[in-house]
């Protein structure tokens, strides 16, 4: 079972003026101690099936980020997942795909600064995207993602273990974790998080046909439970592929696959029916244009080969469920004034815990989908990819220039930009959801625009904008944010019923206005063309 903790009263505020450094909210610490290839467990991969003949017991190993010189003695812990398709690199066709991508990295270090502590977590590999049919691609990969959720949890267990039998040598508060993955690493988060009942897996869409029988494409005596706490073995005298292989072993039985938060940057839910009253809370960030995983629902399509999967759901569905049930309520509890959350509720309709990234496309048509990544172009250039075609020179076709299709702009700059995003939206929310000495009283909540009858016109505009309100509802301040949530423009002591915001020579496009009044906060889109 998943556990949701439940608070009487939260209310967290993040200050767009840093006066005083909040651990959790701010960067504290000023060095990061980062223990390489730490063991949390083994199990069995299917990778080593095409030279050996046979599956092979894998260490599962992390990379350990904590703040330097800490004297808490239990720190909240983030368990983070890489992308990567579900192949090792570079056999993925990508740039990224390890626990050293520099999204990792820098996400681990900002939070290990923060005063938390980062788990960089390898995971199994291995699926078949060359299989001869949809059915037989489909099976691997649903695998190969059912084996990234019983590592997940075998980590998370792992720290549990750690802190009832070896003193807690991490240092881990295991009653406050959460579960944040990147890309491929997003389709493992979203699934711990509301995976709990093996019969989830047995919707029509995972049943396959083998002899004209229905199959069921994870089954547990084959791959093991969905916690990973049961034995998975292929049996004999079926004429199965690599019969009697092991596939699943049990890790640190006894104690509790539980974490309290779920995020997911880019990647998608196997299943929305997944959600119920025991998911946890969920923060969502994704590119609504994203070409490898939808936003709304449509079939999975494979970077590697361009193969249509699974139907999946992505964060512009499971968000809005997840609010409907109400299993983000402990985050709507929560009065949020800052810029980053401002700019996510002018594009999310409401939905909790939602950031959708809005990215335009690319100079030659490219559709981008993880703006947050970047990598060693000098490095990559020297690659040849795979899908490039005979004959035609590495300088014109290798790593760096097929991973520009997806993101043509790609640079460390912007990417951080992103992460800056992320990690300003992440930061209070989970203050919400952890229930972390972070929060504090605001005094502004969120107020609806027809409770000040506010007028906002023209939009889109070229020069100006003007706010109007009714008689008695002064306009107090005006705040404007690019959508990555940075502050651009802060007129305070207006005091009126009208103000004109200028352009100031502002690039065109969308940009959010936080609006203040005495009964609280608006935010507003604005388009400048």
């Amino acid at each position: 079972m998943k556990k949701i903790l439940t608070l009487t009263a939260v209310f967290c505020f993040l200050a767009t003026a840093i006066f005083a450094q909040t651990r959790y909210v701010d960067e504290v610490f000023t060095n990061v101690t980062v223990t390489s290839n730490v063991p949390y467990g083994q199990n069995y991969t299917v990778l080593t099936w095409a030279t050996t003949g046979s599956s092979t017991l894998q260490p599962l190993v992390m990379d350990y980020y904590e703040p330097t010189g800490d004297t808490e003695a239990e720190r909240p812990l983030v368990i983070l997942l890489h992308t990567g398709n579900f192949l090792p690199n570079p056999q993925n066709g990508s740039t990224t795909g390890t626990m050293r991508d520099s999204f990792m990295v820098e996400v681990a270090t900002r939070l290990a600064k923060m005063g938390y502590v980062a788990a960089v977590a390898d995971y199994r590999t291995g699926w078949n995207p060359t299989a001869p049919t949809q059915e037989e691609r489909a099976l691997t990969l649903i695998q190969a993602s059912y084996r990234g959720i019983q590592d997940t949890r075998t980590c998370i267990r792992f720290f549990k273990q750690d802190y009832a039998t070896n003193n807690n040598s991490f240092g881990v508060d295991t009653s406050r974790i959460t579960v944040f993955g990147q890309g491929t690493g997003g389709y493992i988060s979203l699934g711990t998080g509301n995976l709990d009942d093996y019969n989830e897996v047995l919707l029509p869409k995972f049943i396959t046909q083998t002899a004209g029988q229905p199959v069921p494409m994870v089954i547990e005596a084959i791959n093991g439970d969905i916690y990973g706490t049961s034995t998975g073995v292929i049996p004999t005298g079926l004429g199965l592929p690599f019969e009697g292989d092991t596939l699943c072993i049990p890790n640190h039985l006894g104690y509790s696959s539980d974490y309290q938060l779920t995020v997911n940057v880019g990647g998608a839910l196997g299943d929305t029916s997944w959600i119920d009253e025991n998911s946890t809370p969920m923060i969502a960030f994704q590119t609504p244009s994203d070409p490898n995983a939808p936003y709304m629902e449509d079939i999975l399509i494979v970077p590697t080969t361009g193969d249509l999967i699974v139907e999946v759901q992505g964060a512009g569905l499971v968000i809005p469920k997840a609010n409907e049930l109400g299993i983000n309520d402990i985050m709507k509890a929560a009065f949020y004034n800052d810029g980053f959350s401002a700019a996510a509720n002018a594009m999310n309709g409401g939905n909790e815990g939602l950031y959708p990234m809005y990215r335009p496309t690319g100079p030659n048509g490219e559709i981008e989908g993880s703006p947050w990544d970047w990598w060693d172009a000098a490095y990559w250039s020297q690659i040849p990819h795979p899908s490039c075609p005979a004959g035609v020179p590495v300088s014109a076709c290798n790593f760096h220039t097929i991973n520009l299709l997806s993101n043509p702009d790609m640079s460390a700059t912007k990417a951080r930009t992103y992460i800056d995003t992320i990690i300003g939206y992440f930061a209070p929310r989970a203050c919400a959801v952890l229930d972390l000495p972070c929060s504090t009283v605001s005094t502004e909540p969120i107020i609806e625009r027809n409770e000040v009858q506010l007028l906002v016109a023209p939009n889109p505009a070229y020069e100006y904008v003007r706010f109007t309100s009714e008689a008695g509802k002064q306009i107090l301040g005006v705040e404007l944010y690019d959508i990555n949530g940075r502050l651009l423009q802060n007129h305070n002591n207006i005091n009126q019923i009208q103000f004109d915001l200028q352009r100031n020579g502002l690039a065109a496009g969308m940009y959010i206005a936080k609006v203040r009044f005495e009964d609280g906060i608006t935010s507003e889109r604005i388009l400048f063309e």
